[in-house]
Formats: C-alpha cells, structure tokens, sequence
C-alpha cells in the first residue's frame, strides 16, 4: 500500500508539472498575440517560464517555501526538546535524519517539504511547541516524518510552489492588461481588449485550477500519515490528544499562505479555500483511538 502510494506520487507530481507546463503556455501565447509580439514567441515564454518554474519547484521548492513562511533553522541549544524528537522519529522510522525549521508563527502547526526523503526538512510553528507535551510532540513529528517516508512532500511540494506562480502570474497579467502595455497597441489592433480578457480569465482560472490540484493532495494520505505516525511513535493516544488540543485553540496563522497551507499538519483557520484538503479532526481522533485500544 505504502509503495503504491510513493509511485502515485511520483506519477501525480510529473502530470503536474505538465498541466502547468500547458496553462501556462496557452496563456503566455494569448498575451503574445495581444501584446502585438505575437503568438510564437508567446509560446517560447511559455514554455521558459513553466521549465524554470518546474526546475525550480523540484530543486529549490522547499527553500521557496520556508523562505515564504519565514523559517530559521532551528538551534539545538535554543530548542533541545524538538531536535531530539526529531532524532527519536528518526531512528524509529529508518529515515535519514531531515533538517530542522522553527516559523516564528503563533499558531500551533507543522510540515515536512523536500524533493525526497535525503533532502527533506520538517519545520514547526513555535505555537506547537508552546502548547504541546513530548509525547505529543512526538505524536505530530512522527506524522510529517510519515509524510516524509510514504514521499508525500515531492508532490506537495511541487503544488505549493506552482499553485504560489499560477496566482503571481494571473495577478501579474490582469494588473499588466489593466495598467500596462496592451493599453498603447488598442487603438491599432484591438490588443489591449485580448489582453484584459486573458488576464481576466488567469484571474479566475487559476485559483479553481489550484484548488483543484490541492484536492489532488488526498484526504487519503492524511489518514496516512495519522496510521503510520501512530506506528513511528508507538503511541496513537499521543497524535490524538496533539489533534484535540490543536482544535481546540483558534489562533491565526500570520505567516501562511494559501499555497503553502495544504501541506501544514491541520488546515490553518484563517487560509479560506474552496475546497477541503484535511480530513475531518473528530474522524481522525476517532480513527487513532481505535488504534489505541486494538493495542492496549
């Protein structure tokens, strides 16, 4: 099950790129045209444009994303409890040991990004470590370091990062067609009025378009990731009183986004989406508490 699920990753995370490769090549060819540059070098921007972004999501997406969060790595003599949960989960899950990230954020939270699991990095909201006990603590690490291991973060990874460009490029078109150049060619050829609508539709597409790929990152891998943490740290009680206690304190994130959100342990309150991409809370506690008393 475990290894199906690491190659549906590795499939997801290529026609991604591809479905964004695509969309953003239609629309770079649109703006060709109605720039007056026209349709052909349109589409070798395009087609620039998503190879950079695609190299980028792949290599440097996990910087990207602790860099947008505002993450530092974390320092063991300043945070002594997180590295050595970390450490525990590792050995306890035959992982290699993932660099360690603190976000100066209230809000109790966590996630895991990296390419693969030699270059993965788990970073931790300091409202986490403020509300949390150890083994509770180790119940929320054994999660992401499940994430880490069944290779959900390439995937995540890639669709925060892209999700991130697809809203930077259609607030970058429709502020461009309302404000910038199509406006002096309309007069001649109409080119100002294309550009609009193109920068329009990106405006409304490409937020359906990234909430649909965030649905791609299925409630499935949460459960996932709850069942194979609860075995990293021989303890479901521990992850379901994390999940409890999270629920319970309604403290908004000031440093999310709505890119970087589906990949944090529990949805952020404040990040509104069109669609769910976490599970229920009470299935999921309800779920490891079954697990609790099989063990018991």
């Amino acid at each position: 099950m475990v290894y199906d699920e690491i190659a549906r990753n590795r499939t997801k995370s290529f026609w991604l790129i591809v479905l964004f490769s695509i969309f953003v090549i239609w629309a770079c060819y649109y703006i060709g045209i109605a720039s007056g540059i026209g349709g052909g070098p349109g589409i070798f921007l395009g087609f620039f444009i998503s190879l950079i972004m695609s190299l980028l999501s792949y290599y440097s997406g996990s910087s990207l994303l602790l860099t947008s969060v505002g993450a530092r790595e974390a320092d063991p003599n300043q945070y002594p409890e997180l590295v050595h949960v970390v450490e525990e989960m590792k050995l306890s899950s035959g992982l290699p040991m993932p660099k360690v990230y603190v976000i100066p954020d209230p809000s109790p939270n966590a996630f895991a990004t990296g390419r693969d699991p030699d270059h993965a990095v788990l970073a931790v909201n300091e409202g986490l470590l403020n509300l949390l006990n150890r083994e509770e603590l180790q119940g929320v690490i054994a999660h992401e370091m499940s994430h880490i291991k069944n290779r959900d973060i390439l995937y995540a990874t890639v669709v925060a990062v892209l999700l991130g460009m697809l809203i930077l490029l259609s607030r970058f078109f429709t502020r461009f067609s309302l404000f910038g150049g199509g406006r002096r060619r309309s007069d001649d050829n109409g080119g100002g009025g294309w550009l609009f609508l193109v920068g329009i539709a990106l405006a409304i597409l490409a937020p359906i378009l990234g909430q649909l790929i965030q649905m791609a990152i299925s409630r499935q891998r949460e459960y996932l990731a709850d069942a194979s943490g609860a075995l990293i740290s021989r303890n479901p009680i521990g992850l379901a009183n994390a999940l409890r206690k999270i629920a319970n304190v309604q403290i908004p994130s000031n440093t999310t986004n709505g890119a970087v959100a589906p990949l944090y342990f529990m949805k952020p309150i404040n990040v509104r989406t069109l669609f769910s991409t976490h599970p229920p809370i009470e299935e999921r506690i309800s779920r490891l508490e079954q697990m609790g008393y099989v063990k018991g």
